[in-house]
């Protein structure tokens, strides 16, 4: 009788022990259905994602918080965003002011205008400003760079002076290729605004982009000459006064 008693609380037990091998079992099932969900994505897309989550955070690699490179080649330097939205009025009455130089010289053929993500752009074309394959300024440049000097010492913005030239090729003893030319000529607008349009040198930078960079294909002798430019760029800027 104690042998059978015995046998019937075994029996009992065993239950138990095939409950947590049932559990066991379930668990690993669901484990393997993870790991097989898990192996059909795509990784290039999943690490798309998690990068521009890392953005949108402002969380970059390498321990970084802000890509301050970005911000600083975008031309914006320490802005918030309500002196950003305070720019496009400010530029906008810069662009009258040379708008009504223009009327006033006649010179709508010569000298246009356009904003850009990095600012305002003024182009003067080469037949105002130089002769063919020269860098030196001609005597019509002359009053035109002064007029626009009086503008741009009035305001805090740094200013770029490039240089643009069509797809025809240079080689001179003086100019070997259009890199030299188009250089040679953003530093002689740069130079005079600066001797003699008193702009403070530190606010000013040259580039030199050669063919590289045309408006308009260079495809018909009309567009040629619109390529052969030299841009003064004024750049975004923190930096407001009033009109």
């Amino acid at each position: 009788m104690p042998r059978e008693k015995k046998r019937k609380e075994e029996a009992k037990g065993g239950a138990g022990w095939l409950t947590t091998y049932g559990d066991m079992v379930t668990l690993l099932l669901t484990f393997f259905v993870f790991l097989f969900s898990f192996s059909t994505i795509d990784v290039m897309q999943f690490q798309k994602m998690i990068f521009s989550f890392k953005g949108a955070l402002g969380v970059l690699t390498g321990g970084k918080t802000f890509d301050v490179e970005r911000i600083i080649g975008m031309g914006f330097t320490g802005m918030d965003a309500g002196k950003l939205r305070q720019q496009t009025p400010y530029l906008k009455e810069v662009m009258k002011q040379v708008e009504r130089l223009v009327q006033r010289e006649n010179l709508g053929g010569e000298v246009k205008l356009r904003f850009t993500r990095e600012g305002l752009v003024i182009t003067l074309t080469e037949s105002i400003l130089f002769d063919p394959g020269s860098a030196a300024l001609k005597p019509s440049a002359l009053s035109v760079l002064l007029e626009l000097s009086k503008i741009l010492s009035d305001i805090p913005n740094d200013l770029r002076v490039e240089g643009h030239t069509d797809n025809t090729p240079i080689s001179t003893p003086i100019y070997p290729s259009n890199w030299e030319l188009s250089s040679a000529r953003a530093a002689s607008v740069a130079k005079f605004i600066i001797d003699r349009g008193k702009i403070d040198p530190r606010r000013v930078s040259i580039a030199g982009y050669g063919q590289y960079k045309p408006i308009v294909p260079n495809d018909t002798p009309e567009h040629k000459a619109l390529n052969r430019r030299v841009d003064i760029v004024i750049l975004s800027t923190k930096s407001l006064v009033p009109f």
